[in-house]
Parts: C-alpha cells; sequence; structure tokens
C-alpha cells in the first residue's frame, strides 16, 4: 500500500462519526472524539458541507451528515434487491392479516409499489405492481415521508376524499405521529371505504428504504372507526423481520 492521503482520511473519521448515532455533533464534540485541532476541523467541515456531504444546522451550528451523502449511500440497495429480500415476508403477512400487502418506495415524490400481494380470497382483484400512490394520502407514503433521510416536502396536497390531510400542519402533525409510534394509519383518506397500516423497512444502517403494510375494508381493519391494533403488530413483525433480513 502506498501512502495515504491525511485529509481524506480526516474527513472518513469525521463522515464515520456523523454516521455512528441519530444526534447532530458540535465542532468541540468531534475536535474531542477525534483529537484534532478545532482550526484543522473547520476547514475539513467547510469543504465537507460545500460538497454537500455534510449539513450544519442554522440554529445550533452542530453538524450531520447530508442528503449527498445519503443518496450516494443509499444506491446500493436497489428496488429489485429490496423487493427480492421482502417478498416471503409479504405473502405471510398477507396470509396472517388475510389482507393485501403491499410495499413501497420513494419515487419522485410518489410511491412506487414494488410488491402487491393479493387478499387470499376469492373476490376480484387487480395487480398494483408498477403503479404510484400519493405519499400524503397513504400509509405507505407516510411512513416515507416521517423517515425521508432527505426530508424533501410532499407535492401538491390533493384532496381524494372527505378525509385526506390536505393541510400542510396537519400533515406534519401526522408524520410526527408516524414518528413517534414507529407506524402509519391511512382511514379511508386515498379511498373511501378502504383503511390501510404501514411500518417503515430499514437497511443495515438504519435508513428507511422502504415501507410495508396492508390495506382493506374499515368494517375489517377498522370496524367503528378504531384500528384492531392486532393489524398493527401483523404489518410492524413483518417490517422488523424485512429489517433484519437486510442486515444480514
Amino acid at each position: 500500500m502506498g501512502e495515504t492521503i491525511q485529509s481524506v482520511e480526516r474527513a472518513a473519521a469525521i463522515l464515520r462519526l456523523l454516521a455512528s448515532g441519530p444526534r447532530q455533533l458540535g465542532v468541540a464534540e468531534l475536535a474531542r472524539a477525534l483529537g484534532l485541532p478545532k482550526g484543522t476541523l473547520h476547514g475539513i467541515l467547510r469543504t465537507l458541507v460545500r460538497v454537500g456531504f455534510v449539513e450544519q444546522d442554522q440554529e445550533t451550528g452542530k453538524y450531520r451528515l447530508g442528503a449527498t451523502l445519503l443518496h450516494l449511500g443509499s444506491s446500493y440497495l436497489d428496488v429489485n434487491e429490496l423487493r427480492a429480500r421482502s417478498i416471503n415476508w409479504a405473502d405471510a403477512l398477507a396470509g396472517r392479516s388475510r389482507e393485501s400487502a403491499w410495499i413501497g418506495t420513494l419515487h419522485e415524490g410518489h410511491v412506487l409499489v414494488i410488491h402487491h400481494v393479493f387478499r387470499p380470497d376469492n373476490s376480484m382483484q387487480t395487480l398494483q405492481v408498477g403503479t404510484y400512490l400519493p405519499t400524503h394520502a397513504s400509509a405507505l407514503g407516510k411512513v416515507l415521508l416521517a423517515y425521508d433521510p432527505y426530508d424533501e416536502p410532499p407535492g401538491p396536497l390533493e384532496p381524494y376524499t372527505k378525509n385526506t390531510l390536505a393541510d400542510p400542519a396537519a400533515l406534519e402533525r401526522e408524520l410526527d405521529l408516524v414518528r413517534s409510534r414507529g407506524w402509519a394509519a391511512e382511514m379511508e383518506e386515498l379511498t373511501e371505504g378502504e383503511v390501510a397500516i404501514a411500518a417503515p423497512i430499514k437497511d443495515p444502517r438504519g435508513l428507511v428504504v422502504g415501507a410495508i403494510g396492508i390495506r382493506g375494508a374499515v368494517e375489517r381493519l377498522a370496524p367503528g372507526g378504531e384500528l384492531h391494533m392486532e393489524y398493527v403488530s401483523y404489518v410492524r413483525d413483518a417490517a422488523r423481520a424485512i429489517t433484519r433480513d437486510l442486515a444480514r
């Protein structure tokens, strides 16, 4: 091995440290952890910010990983791999819940459906793989918006039913709720008479790369307007299983 470039090694050490936990770090914290002078750190951080690998919070002055780096890092897990690693768990979820199971990812501001398992009965159903769902009006979309590492705002909040969250403030409150409880619900917000539940699928670094959920009639999933929590547990179990599988 030839000589290495010290500034590149130091930049890599900063990125690894910022990636090691969810909280933001200030210059003093980084300097203590890495044993580097603050002046040296400032120069490297300015460069990392300029190329988009690091972002600085304007209020606290602390640093976190930037969207450019997150985008580069997530490119290795493509849609085909996610679908292949999730398909068995989606089949099991449909069998357990007796409802249709869906897997989606964010794509150009919408939810791209990458896998769809029919409800296990003899009813007439249409395969939805390759179709798009609105992020703000679907359980899958709410999960993906809530955990989007790029923090991109949703598109126009078109009302699909009287229950659709078409107000930005109301949607943000809903996304806060999704983050706090770890799953999303959609109560007749996309289609009248239908309810959906979804939970996040994470890659080995803890980034959300997709969502899995079920969809069914309101009288089955939420009779009287209240979700049956057993269905929530089915969905969360499936999401955790896929997450564990991706970590192997």
